[in-house]
């Protein structure tokens, strides 16, 4: 059967869960749109992160890999387009670690583009509902640097992945409540997204070509 890997970061920056992992874990052993779903959680740590993503793809061997990670203060479920070659972290990771202005990897390209098919997978979302969009940066912090990684692993030739690419996810309502005025997505609609997203993506081998830039 065919495998998906879907990960998601534990908690960070003094919140008490990530709402990445809250979702994510609910579809561990799943089965949707024809492939078995298998779960990992990745620590918010430079390095390390990476590292996990990368046994994680070795153990289980998946068609397609989609990383997941908390954007607090976003309003909706961002599918991101581009991974930058450098971290410049504004607060520490979990092992303390802040680095700044530092390549993920060494003469590595500048930039990634994902290989999912964002545009159609932000259409069916808004059809169903729920609010999303492209977005064009996955910032400087963990999250770009997992995005970066696996991309740069689905680069090399020997690589099996054939889609990979990261969301961004806002706040659960229970942390938008100690953060007020933070927009908030609960876990039962960013599940219905994932879903709907891990079976359009399986099934879409031509990206729409609709506009869904930015103008700053």
């Amino acid at each position: 059967m065919r495998k998906v890997l879907v990960t998601g970061f534990e908690p960070f920056g003094g919140e008490r869960v990530n709402p990445s992992w809250e979702v994510v874990k609910q579809l561990g052993d799943l089965e949707l749109s024809g492939a078995q779903i298998v779960v990992r959680q990745l620590p918010c740590v430079f390095g390390k992160a990476i590292d996990a993503l990368n046994a994680a793809i070795d153990d289980v061997l998946p068609e397609m890999v989609i990383c997941v990670g908390q954007a607090g203060g976003r309003c909706d479920f961002s599918l991101e387009r581009v991974a930058i070659n450098v971290d410049d972290a504004r607060i520490a990771d979990n092992d303390g670690h802040q680095p700044v202005d530092e390549p993920i990897v060494a003469d590595g390209p500048a930039a990634y583009f994902s290989t999912l098919p964002l545009k159609t997978i932000v259409s069916g979302l808004r059809e169903s509902g729920i609010p999303a969009s492209v977005s064009q940066t996955a910032g400087t912090y963990v999250c770009n640097h997992v995005m970066y990684g696996l991309m740069h692993r689905l680069a090399q030739p020997a690589c099996k992945v054939v889609k990979g690419g990261f969301i961004h996810i806002p706040y659960l309502p229970e942390q938008a409540a100690q953060h007020p005025g933070a927009p908030s997505m609960s876990v039962h609609t960013v599940l219905n997204a994932l879903e709907l997203t891990i079976a359009i993506a399986l099934h879409t081998e031509q990206d729409l070509k609709i506009a869904e830039g930015a103008t700053h």
